[in-house]
C-alpha cells in the first residue's frame, strides 16, 4: 500500500487495486492583490483548496474575494496555523518585504511543493540578500521561483495569474 501511496495514484498490489484519496492540493497565496483575484479563481476551478493572507483588511475582503478563504493573519501566523505540507503551493504578491520576507522564510522551512515570488529580477536580487543574511543556504533559497511565472509575456492581472498556475502545474508534474 505504500507504493501506491507514494505515486497518489491508483495502482495494483499484491493482486489488489488500491484506490489513493488525497485531500485537494492547496495553494496559499500571501498578498490580497488584482493578481490574487485572478489566480484564487483559476486555482478553485483546478482543484485547489485555497486561502487567502493578507493583515490589511482593507484589501483582503470578501467583497474583492467572494468565496475565498481569508485570514487577516501575519503571513509567518497564518501559515504556522495552516501547516503547509508536500501538497500546498505557497505564493507572495505584496512586492512588500515585511509581509513576503516572513511568508518567504517560513515556506522555506516548510516541505512544500512550490514557492513563487513576484516581483522584478532586481527586487529578487534584494530579496536573495536578506534571505541569505538571515542564514537560509543558495540550495534553500533555489526553491523560490521568481520572478513567479512562466515567462509567456504575461501583462494583465489574469495573464500574470495563468502564467503563476501553469508554473505551479509545471513543478507538481515533473
Amino acid at each position: 500500500m505504500r507504493a501506491c501511496a507514494a505515486t497518489g495514484r491508483g495502482c495494483e498490489e499484491d493482486g489488489r487495486f488500491i484506490a489513493v484519496h488525497n485531500p485537494p492540493l492547496r495553494l496559499i497565496v500571501v498578498g490580497a492583490v488584482h493578481i490574487a483575484q485572478a489566480l484564487l479563481s483559476m486555482a478553485r476551478d483546478c482543484g485547489y483548496a485555497c486561502t487567502l493572507i493578507d493583515p490589511r483588511s482593507a484589501f483582503g475582503s470578501a467583497s474583492r474575494f467572494p468565496g475565498q478563504v481569508i485570514l487577516e493573519d501575519w503571513p509567518d501566523d497564518a501559515l504556522a496555523s495552516l501547516a503547509p505540507d508536500s501538497r500546498t503551493a505557497i505564493v507572495t504578491l505584496t512586492h512588500d518585504p515585511k509581509l513576503d520576507d516572513p511568508a518567504l522564510r517560513f515556506a522555506l522551512s516548510a516541505p512544500v511543493f512550490y514557492i513563487g515570488a513576484l516581483g522584478s529580477k532586481k527586487t529578487h536580487a534584494k530579496r536573495l540578500d536578506r534571505l541569505t543574511a538571515a542564514g537560509f543556504t543558495p540550495d534553500q533559497i533555489a526553491r523560490i521561483h521568481a520572478p513567479v511565472g512562466l515567462d509567456i509575456g504575461a501583462r494583465t492581472p489574469a495573464e500574470i495569474a495563468v502564467s503563476i498556475l501553469a508554473q505551479i502545474t509545471q513543478t507538481l508534474r515533473t
